[in-house]
């Protein structure tokens, strides 16, 4: 069965998570199933992400409120937009760019560019 995961990245501990907290909550993401890191977006070496990675199946569903919210480094949020899409086969949706929703039209998304 399908799952919905959320991630939540904040750069710091003195940001607020609570706006991205309130749009996975209004998609009906269940708590257990969000997965937050309270440090820099310079690479993927995030524990609660390493972790969400080891929970995503095929199929499941990963969203995000905004692409900064993956990462920093353009290079790096490309590639792992392609092994989540390719290698994991997951959908991706960012939730404040609704063109980027891999549930649609994923031969054009499943590439990011």
């Amino acid at each position: 069965m399908e799952q919905t995961y959320g991630y939540i990245r904040v750069s710091s501990t003195d940001q607020n998570e609570g706006r991205q907290r309130m749009a996975f909550e209004q998609k009906a993401i269940p708590a257990d199933h969000i997965f937050m890191d309270k440090l820099s977006g310079k690479d993927f070496q995030r524990p609660q992400y390493q972790e969400l990675l080891k929970r995503l199946k095929p199929g499941d569903q990963l969203c995000i409120t905004s692409i900064d919210r993956l990462g920093r480094n353009y290079e790096e949020i490309q590639q792992q937009w392609r092994f989540l899409t390719k290698e994991k086969r997951v959908d991706i949706l960012v939730l404040d760019m609704p063109l980027l929703d891999t549930r649609h039209d994923k031969d054009l998304l499943g590439t990011f560019c």
